[in-house]
This record gives C-alpha cells, sequence and structure tokens, in this order.
C-alpha cells in the first residue's frame, strides 16, 4: 500500500533549496516535473489514468523551521542509492545527520542515510532490500 501521495516541504530559500533537493532528488531517480518561482516538484504526479504516482513539492515558506522529531523519508531501491543520495545531498550544501549504515535496531536490512537540508528539514533515504547475494562462487570466478 502506498500511503501518501504527495508531500509538501517548506522552505525560506527555494534558491537555496534547489541545488539540495535538484542533487538528492536525481540521486533518488526522481523527475522534477516543475520548477516555479514559488515551488519545485519531484516524482509523477498523479492523473485520472495513473492513480499510484507520488511527488515531493518543496515550496517558499517564510516560516520559522524549528527541531523537531519530524523528517521525510525516501524509499531507495539499493545501498548504494542511499551512498549516492548522502554524498549528492553534503555536496550540494546539506549536512550529515547520520551517515549511510544498517539501523538494525528498525530491521536487520535496514540500510539508510540521514540530511539536514539548508534550511533545516530533516530527510531521509532507506533501502530495506537485503544486498544481493555473490552471483559466483571462487570457483565459478576462477573459470572466467
Amino acid at each position: 500500500m502506498q500511503l501518501l501521495d504527495h508531500v509538501s516541504i517548506g522552505v525560506p530559500d527555494l534558491d537555496a533549496a534547489r541545488p539540495f533537493y535538484d542533487a538528492i532528488m536525481t540521486a533518488l531517480g526522481a523527475t522534477k516535473v516543475y520548477d516555479r518561482t514559488d515551488a519545485l516538484g519531484y516524482g509523477e504526479r498523479c492523473s485520472s489514468s495513473d492513480t499510484a504516482s507520488t511527488c515531493v513539492a518543496v515550496y517558499l515558506d517564510a516560516g520559522p523551521i524549528g527541531a523537531n522529531k519530524r523528517h521525510w523519508c525516501f524509499k531507495a531501491v539499493s545501498r548504494e542509492q542511499v551512498d549516492t543520495f548522502f554524498a549528492a545531498g553534503l555536496a550540494a550544501g546539506g549536512r550529515s545527520d547520520g551517515e549511510p549504515g544498517l539501523r538494525p535496531h528498525y530491521h536487520s536490512d535496514y540500510y539508510a542515510a540521514f540530511l539536514v537540508d539548508p534550511a533545516g528539514n530533516r530527510v531521509e533515504a532507506v533501502c530495506h532490500a537485503a544486498p544481493a547475494a555473490q552471483s559466483a562462487s571462487p570457483a565459478t570466478a576462477n573459470e572466467r
């Protein structure tokens, strides 16, 4: 079940947020669907013929962002994609809120990374899949 249709994240400076969200959304494979003076959109917007898609809006909001436990978690298809999300976010002005790694207190294969965007919003990428099994045994590898 996909519970969320869309999420809106407020930032006081869209120009400062744009490189950060462009970088982390690209790392996760999300397409930018709009870039306006008051908002950015990523993902796929629903329509009457596509009711399963989701999107993220980053919008201009002058309100303060206080310290809290709220965060936005994005699904990653692989652990490598989580690593790429983290590196891209750091390179685009974010700061670490937890390096990529396993969080076994959630479950044995919960692999995630946490960032704080330039405005102070907390974001996460998670991969729930177990790592792929090695496809070749040492004997097979030597035969190639």
